[in-house]
């Protein structure tokens, strides 16, 4: 009797504790770059994201470590970098070819939460073994919605009205395929599972939700073209190839010349320019699908309890024609910079704002940190990089919530990387998405508050190592008088302490920093 007395005490001890626990929202928004209310941008209309920031940490100098959906997913999901997963296309799986490293869902599942994947999280595909690493990271079978497999098909009319694969797609959403879209699925299979979660278990949750646009093709139901009058929408200054960019640096994007809209207009590859007309609508078609997921991430929201951390944050940016490119592709802020907003309940009650170098690295340590999930965790070093959990981030907690951290945050820097297959743009092999088999060369990037330095070296795909002797272009601009990246300095001969520094320090890499 005694012993179940015992038992019952410890049952309703351990429900206590559950139910003390912070729930985790983690939002990924696909492609999306800081084009928010928030963050300042004129041609955003945010206003639900603009409402959680109100009480939240905004990041403004937040950055991915590739431009890229699954080695950006991979890195920050896993906290380690490109390097460290070998992956820098979409076709392998780190468990099976690098090391049987935890994922952040993985070590909350662990630990007593209930995990669920709802839309795009891991990429989906051989780089998350087909199964959004189902077996390690989530409690119930990943969601993804019926309707993604019309993603590439050809809905989209055209003026004369026949229907085309094109980059910009306004649509009535019950004339689709399915009657709906992918992001409406996902809210709706989100907001089941929060209604439900409580009926199921006890346990807190640790719910992630990938909304899919503004990815291309950029898909979204026609009524949020309202919110973005055409003749309200302002051309990028800086639309044209900078003069001294390295032609090594320049993404030809291949994936917005393939659509049939984009096209038609017969482009000269690889440097052509995109007609301002077309610039001035794929600025709209964006701002719009924006606004669209905005939209659904306020209905999210609603569902939340109080007792709910919220991050939202986006796996890389996305160019708008700035530098004359487009989509991502490459180590510009326009490409690696994201938005990171973190909600804490009872700390972060109104808006602050961290100017901090911070990377999506770091988001693995905070959330450990921020819910005491385990001890905090170790730095993967050099040598323990094989060990099942460390982290090549550090914790946000110290800019979260300074007076329950010890630490002092001291990054000052940012690590990106971009993978080429030659030092001209190419289509065959795609110089913006090359295989592994195809990279010979490798741009590593630095980032500081004032200097964004770029080398890009010959780049070993056998053993996943830099020649730091062949360099075939280097980049130094500084964003104190040039924010938007469009003068290479590398040639003034008074900046070359600078660029040395730089250099030096782009070498040493991010563990000391």
């Amino acid at each position: 009797m005694f012993k179940l007395f015992a038992f019952f005490l410890l049952f309703i001890s351990v429900r206590a504790n559950n139910r003390s626990k912070p729930n985790v929202l983690l939002i990924i928004v696909d492609d999306l770059r800081p084009s928010l209310g928030v963050y300042g941008c004129k041609n955003a209309f945010t206003p639900n994201i603009d409402k959680l920031a109100k009480k939240s940490v905004v990041f403004t100098n937040a950055f991915t470590q590739q431009a890229l959906c699954a080695p950006s997913r991979n890195s920050f999901l896993t906290s380690r970098r490109p390097d460290s997963l070998h992956l820098y296309d979409f076709y392998s799986y780190w468990r099976d070819t690098v090391g049987n490293y935890t994922t952040i869902p993985q070590l909350f599942k662990e630990n007593g939460y209930f995990t669920y994947s709802v839309g795009k999280v891991f990429h989906p595909g051989i780089s998350s073994n087909f199964t959004d690493d189902a077996k390690f990271s989530w409690s119930k079978t990943p969601y993804h919605p019926p309707t993604e497999k019309y993603k590439e098909a050809k809905v989209c009319v055209t003026g004369n009205g026949s229907l085309a694969r094109n980059l910009l797609c306004p649509v009535i959403v019950k004339e689709q395929p399915g009657g709906s879209l992918p992001d409406l699925e996902s809210l709706s299979a989100a907001k089941d599972f929060l209604k439900y979660h409580n009926q199921i278990t006890n346990l807190p949750y640790f719910l992630a939700v990938g909304f899919h646009k503004p990815h291309i093709p950029i898909k979204f139901p026609i009524e949020y073209l309202k919110y973005h009058p055409l003749e309200d929408v302002q051309i990028p200054l800086n639309h044209q190839q900078p003069s001294l960019l390295p032609k090594v640096a320049w993404n030809p994007w291949n994936d917005i010349r393939n659509r049939d809209d984009i096209k038609a207009l017969n482009i000269s590859f690889p440097f052509g320019n995109v007609p301002d007309g077309t610039i001035k609508r794929i600025i709209q078609h964006y701002n719009a699908a924006v606004t669209y997921i905005d939209d659904l991430i306020g209905d999210l929201l609603k569902s939340i309890d109080k007792n709910t951390i919220v991050v939202l944050t986006g796996d890389h940016g996305w160019s708008m024609s700035e530098h004359g490119e487009f989509s991502k592709y490459s180590n510009f802020d326009v490409a690696t910079r994201v938005p990171l907003i973190i909600h804490v309940p009872g700390v972060t009650n109104l808006q602050s704002v961290s100017k901090e170098i911070v990377e999506l690295v770091d988001l693995f340590p905070t959330l450990v940190d921020l819910t005491e999930l385990t001890n905090p965790l170790e730095v993967c070093l050099t040598g323990n990089v094989n060990l099942k959990l460390c982290t090549e981030g550090k914790s946000l907690m110290p800019l979260i919530n300074p007076h329950l951290s010890d630490k002092i945050y001291t990054k000052y820097a940012a690590f990106t990387q971009y993978p080429r297959p030659g030092e001209y743009p190419t289509s065959k092999p795609d110089s913006d998405q090359p295989h592994l088999r195809d990279i010979k060369i490798m741009g590593y990037s630095i980032r500081t508050v004032q200097y964004r330095y770029t080398e890009w070296v010959e780049f070993s795909n056998k053993n996943f190592t830099p020649n730091w002797k062949n360099i075939y272009g280097r980049e130094l601009y500084d964003h104190f008088i040039d924010p938007d990246e469009n003068l290479n300095l590398i040639t003034r001969l008074q900046l070359q302490d600078v660029a040395n520094a730089l250099s030096k320090q782009l070498r040493l890499g991010w563990r000391y920093i």
